[in-house]
């Protein structure tokens, strides 16, 4: 177990927020952090990250976001976030991609995030905490099932696990009657 501040844990995980500038990663990561949400939110300028401490299947998990590009060496996740609203923001995905493929580990996890999915009259991102929370529990549990097959190979070397490429993660409500779009959908 690591130790630091008072805080215990079983793993650190590192998790990226990138995509467009204007995307919502900053209301992501405070939604998801501190549960909290600001209508005023400004673009980031430099490096913002947070971390949140939760169990993932009987495990305790410190969470470290971080939400700035550059940051992907050493990254075990990645949330690719793009603007619903936007279409622009969706087309440049590709290139966000590509950066992590050059950037970050070979088997980084990658969640891809249509966000704004709740704007109406160009309401806010995540304004609701609808499947903020399940987003973030599904790409931590994939890189704790990752992690967990690498402890019981023989060896702790990356080549000993491979992720699925394209694989699908679906973090849907779930109620097909549900005629609202919520956050992070991926319906």
């Amino acid at each position: 177990m690591a130790r630091r501040m008072d805080e215990e844990y079983d793993y650190l995980f590192k998790i990226v927020l990138i995509g467009d500038s204007g995307v919502g990663k900053s209301n992501l990561l405070s939604r998801f952090t501190r549960n909290e949400f600001c209508l005023e939110s400004k673009s980031t300028i430099g490096v913002e990250f947070a971390t949140r401490t939760l169990q993932v299947e009987g495990r305790v998990v410190k969470a470290q976001i971080w939400d700035t590009a550059g940051q992907e060496r050493g990254a075990l996740g990645a949330l690719l976030v793009y603007d619903v609203t936007k279409p622009i923001t969706f087309e440049n995905v590709s290139r966000w991609l590509k950066e992590l493929r050059d950037h970050a580990d070979a088997n980084i996890v990658i969640m891809l995030i249509g966000n704004k999915t709740d704007l109406k009259h160009l309401r806010a991102v995540a304004l609701e905490d609808v499947n903020v929370e399940k987003a973030f529990q599904t790409i931590l549990s994939e890189i704790y099932r990752i992690i967990s097959k690498k402890s019981l190979s023989s060896g702790e070397g990356a080549a000993a696990v491979s992720v699925k490429e394209g694989q699908t993660i679906d973090v849907g409500g779930g109620s097909e009657g549900n005629t609202k779009k919520p956050c992070c959908s991926t319906s």
